[in-house]
Order: structure tokens, then C-alpha cells, then sequence
């Protein structure tokens, strides 16, 4: 039984990739929502652009 406390201590100290994957996640949002900005304001028609 003492084994089994050290294996789930040593395994709650590890990093898992969470940090990683939120950064990417946030990084990939923002990526979609400038994109997405860019090429609306592109097809925008204010009769400017004759």
C-alpha cells in the first residue's frame, strides 16, 4: 500500500501538457478571430473602392 501513495504522489508532482495545449488553444483563437477580421474588412463595400 505505501507504493501505491508514492506512485500517486510522484504522478500528481508531473506536468502534464494543460499549460501547453491552453496556450495553443488561446494562440489558435485569436489566429481565427484576426483572420477573419482581415477578410471581412476586405469584402467590406463602402462605395470607396470604386
Amino acid at each position: 500500500m505505501p507504493h501505491t501513495a508514492a506512485l500517486l504522489v510522484a504522478a500528481s508532482e508531473e506536468q502534464g501538457p494543460g499549460d501547453t495545449l491552453r496556450i495553443v488553444l488561446l494562440v489558435s483563437i485569436l489566429g481565427a478571430v484576426l483572420l477573419a477580421w482581415l477578410l471581412l474588412r476586405g469584402y467590406r463595400n463602402d462605395d470607396n473602392n470604386d
